[in-house]
């Protein structure tokens, strides 16, 4: 029997949600499979992947064959740069600790990567907040300013009125 690693789509339309399968090649996309190992999430930034490492470096070693986008995801994972150390380790080129200290070292630096865009992404919503709640102060402050004058002219209009109104009748008597 001949397996695959593959995706298996799930969600609503629109925002696709995917399980991480180990499936038979005749078996259809989203249909009977063998064993499910973890998920996978496009919509985040970065794209959430929740694997169950062991099992996933289990059936790559045993002879799965990923689609495209699953090695991808596995090599993103460190699943294939464990399955490299370990051959190494059957070689005899180091031991099993050295193995593990050099994939430690790898995934420190991945996980310190994933964290420096989160963060990054993190400042630029901040910033584009910030601008944005600028923009919209100026704006107000020209309606406010807008406002003000239009009051100041009515209330120069009113005056205008009102002094025009008392100036005839104070001539009136005067004339008679």
């Amino acid at each position: 029997m001949a397996t695959k690693i593959r995706l298996q789509r799930g969600g609503r339309k629109g925002y696709a949600f995917y399980s991480i399968v180990i499936a038979d090649v005749r078996a259809p996309r989203d249909g009977k499979f063998t064993e499910k190992i973890g998920t996978y999430n496009p919509n985040t930034n970065p794209a959430t992947v929740d694997l169950n490492f062991d099992r996933a470096l289990y059936w790559v070693e045993t002879g799965a064959q990923p689609t495209d986008t699953v090695r991808n995801i596995l090599s993103r994972e460190g699943v294939y740069l464990m399955k490299h150390l370990r051959g190494g380790v059957k070689k005899g080129a180091f031991d099993e600790a050295a193995a593990q200290q050099k994939f430690d070292a790898w995934k420190a630096t991945k996980v310190k990567g994933a964290d420096a865009i989160r963060e990054k992404e993190a400042q630029a919503k901040k910033a584009a907040y910030a601008k944005e709640l600028e923009a919209e102060k100026k704006i107000n402050e020209t309606i406010a300013k807008k406002v003000a004058e239009k009051k100041a002219a009515e209330e120069a209009a009113k005056a205008a009125e009102a002094a025009a109104e008392t100036a005839p009748a104070e001539e009136a008597p005067a004339e008679a």
